[in-house]
This record gives C-alpha cells, sequence and structure tokens, in this order.
C-alpha cells in the first residue's frame, strides 16, 4: 500500500491524497460504507459503485468470524470472492464490538474472552488470533487488536487501557509480520491510537503508534460519549504528532459536519453507520441540511428526493413517495434513504477534495456547515 498527498489546503490541515492498494487506488478525504457482515445494508453491489461511487468498504472480523465463519470465506477465497466486491476493503478489528459487550466479556493481557450476540457461544480473540481471522477474510488493510475505552472512562481506567492497546499492538506487529498475505495480493496493518479524552494519554499513543513506521494509522475511541468539542481536541492532539506522510483513519465517525471539521484536522478516512442507520429511520443528509421524512408535511410534495442528484434514487422517486414508504417500513424505503444517504457522504467529500485542490477549502467548508446544521 502507498499513500501520496496531492494537495494541502494553506488555511488548515486538510489534505487531498491517493492510497493504492492491491485491489486499487483510492483518493482521500474518503468515506467507507460500513458492511460489517459483508454487506452494506440494503444496498446492491451494482449501487454501491454505480450509484454511490463508493471507494472502499469496511468490513467486521467479530461479525464475519461468527457468521458465515472463517472455513466458508477461505473456501470462497477471502470476502472480495464471497461478496463480489473487487475494491479496497478494510477490516475493523472486531474490538469496539467487544467493546460493546462489557457484561459478555473478560479482559486480560492474553487476550478477550467473550460470548457470542448470536448463540453465547464462548469465544476468545487474542491480537494473534485476530491477525489471522483478517489474513483469512483478505482484506486490504487490517486494523491492530485494541480495547475501546469508554468516553467517560475515568483516567486509571483509561491508562490501564492504554497499556493494554499497547501490549496487544507489539502482539500484531509481530504476527502480521510472520504470517503472509492469503490470496496473492499485500496487506496493510495499521495501529490505533487511544487515551481516551486525556491529552497526555493521547500524546503518549500518538508517539507510540508513530514509532512504529506502519503504512497508516488510526485514531479510535472517539465518538463514545465525549463532547464533540473534545474529540476535535484530540484529533488535533493526535494529528500534530502521527506521521504527514502516512494516512489518517478516524474510526467511526460521524456526521457529515463531523466529517468536515476532521478533514480540516488533517483527517484522510472515515466508516460509520450513520449514512445507513439514520436513512432506515427515515433521516436524510442534504446539501441544505436534515430531512425527517417521516413527517406529514412530505405526504403531498412530489418533488424528487433531493434535486440535487447525488444518485439515481434522488430523482427517480419523489418525497411523497418515500414519505409513504418509510411510513409504512417498505423495504425499499430503507434501501432510497441509504444509498441517497451513502452517496451524499461520498459526493460531500469529493466535493471537500476539489475544493482543496482549488485551495478554497476552509471557506467552503465553513459556508457548508452552516447549511449542515438546518432541519429541512
Amino acid at each position: 500500500m502507498t499513500f501520496e498527498i496531492l494537495h494541502t489546503d494553506i488555511h488548515s490541515q486538510a489534505r487531498a491524497g491517493r492510497i493504492t492498494t492491491g485491489h486499487g487506488a483510492v483518493e482521500t478525504p474518503v468515506f467507507m460504507p460500513v458492511g460489517t457482515q459483508g454487506t452494506v445494508k440494503a444496498v446492491h453491489r451494482r449501487e454501491l459503485t454505480d450509484d454511490v461511487r463508493a471507494q472502499i468498504i469496511l468490513g467486521n472480523t467479530y461479525h464475519l468470524y461468527l457468521r458465515p465463519g472463517l472455513e466458508i470465506l477461505e473456501k470462497a477465497g477471502g470476502l472480495h470472492s464471497f461478496s463480489g466486491w473487487q475494491g479496497p476493503m478494510l477490516t475493523d478489528s472486531g474490538g469496539f464490538q467487544v467493546f460493546s459487550l462489557a457484561e459478555n466479556r473478560k479482559l486480560s493481557e492474553a487476550g478477550a474472552e467473550f460470548r457470542s450476540h448470536i448463540d453465547g457461544s464462548k469465544h476468545f480473540f487474542s491480537p494473534e488470533k485476530v491477525i489471522d481471522i483478517q489474513r483469512s477474510i483478505g482484506a486490504d488493510i487490517l486494523m491492530a487488536f485494541d480495547e475501546c475505552c469508554p468516553g467517560d472512562a475515568d483516567k486509571a481506567y483509561a491508562k490501564r487501557s492504554l497499556q493494554l492497546t499497547e501490549q496487544w499492538l507489539d502482539r500484531c506487529i509481530r504476527r502480521f509480520d510472520e504470517t503472509a498475505p492469503r490470496y496473492g495480493y499485500e496487506q496493510s496493518l495499521f495501529p490505533i491510537v487511544q487515551g481516551c479524552v486525556y491529552p497526555d494519554l493521547r500524546t503518549r499513543s500518538a508517539e507510540y503508534v508513530a514509532a512504529k513506521e506502519a503504512g497508516g494509522n488510526a485514531i479510535g475511541g472517539l465518538a463514545v460519549g465525549e463532547p464533540t468539542e473534545t474529540m476535535y481536541e484530540m484529533i488535533e492532539i493526535v494529528n500534530g504528532i502521527l506521521p504527514k506522510d502516512k494516512p489518517r483513519y478516524l474510526m467511526g465517525v460521524g456526521t457529515p459536519a463531523n466529517l468536515l471539521e476532521s478533514v480540516a484536522r488533517g483527517v484522510d478516512m472515515f466508516d460509520c453507520i450513520m449514512p445507513t442507520r439514520n436513512g432506515r429511520n427515515g433521516q436524510l443528509f442534504t446539501r441544505l441540511g436534515t430531512v425527517n421524512m417521516r413527517n406529514c408535511k412530505w405526504a403531498e410534495d412530489f418533488s424528487p428526493v433531493d434535486p440535487d442528484g447525488h444518485s439515481f434514487v434522488d430523482t427517480a422517486y419523489s418525497r411523497a413517495y418515500l414519505h409513504h414508504l418509510i411510513r409504512c417500513n417498505e423495504i425499499l424505503g430503507l434501501q432510497i434513504a441509504s444509498i441517497h444517504n451513502l452517496a451524499f457522504y461520498q459526493w460531500l467529500l469529493g466535493e471537500a477534495r476539489a475544493h482543496i485542490a482549488a485551495g478554497d477549502f476552509t471557506g467552503w467548508k465553513n459556508g457548508m456547515l452552516n447549511r449542515l446544521s438546518q432541519r429541512v
């Protein structure tokens, strides 16, 4: 994997670049649709490529390990072959999912013991096993195994958690270095910066991660309950330390405004379930603000879903029709809203890239933030 910076913004830390993987190039800043279980919910592969124009998608180690399981994935030739997605792919290590199972897991230096959310069966993830699983899944970018510390954790807990994450990172790197890719193309391992909301812990973690000289680096443990301004403060601290010539991936974030503010602080890669989850609940993100398609005021609005036309669904259907589908909980309504939101996120970061290249990113971003905050 390689990364080159093509343009930078003189008024912020924003940059536009290109990541090149064994499955193609990715223009950054980029949003990665979340395909947790090998699929982006309610979206066909053709829609992902032709309408959403996704460049790279994300899969999840925890979920894919449980279902369909490694035996099936290996027989298929990896997740690319199994799912039919032939573009770049990243896998989360499963650390966040294990974190979310707080009542059903036990952490130790050895790893994490947890019970499946599906059938209650007991499993164990060590750093070495997580690397092996991701090798079998076959993603282009693998994530190190970490503990995702709660956003409201006290400092003593956050410090212990960071120590565990550092120990696990070293073991992940050793395992990665002593194993080979499974399916004939190179893979890259990203360490994850943790440290909760404590500047000194974030600094320590960023320095520890930067010293590993990995192909790219991630920022984890944010957008998990801390105030938004604190999240931005942590990003600034971390990105002031992480190497500028490697891509920076902010995990699990977020709203359109979060994306633009984070791009301005030097982030290159994002993922979040928000476009599809909120879409399934009837919320659309648009250039003029957010739209709640459940509101009765759309019942007789026969104008397009979004005149901007970021994907075919925006002009193929009316707001009245989408309102009807959402209110009836019809699957097509969930699909339309999900496709629209994913396409809007792609458009938004595509515009960010264009304005970084044009040299007017900061002014454009500030104007866009004012509009995004509106309720339509």
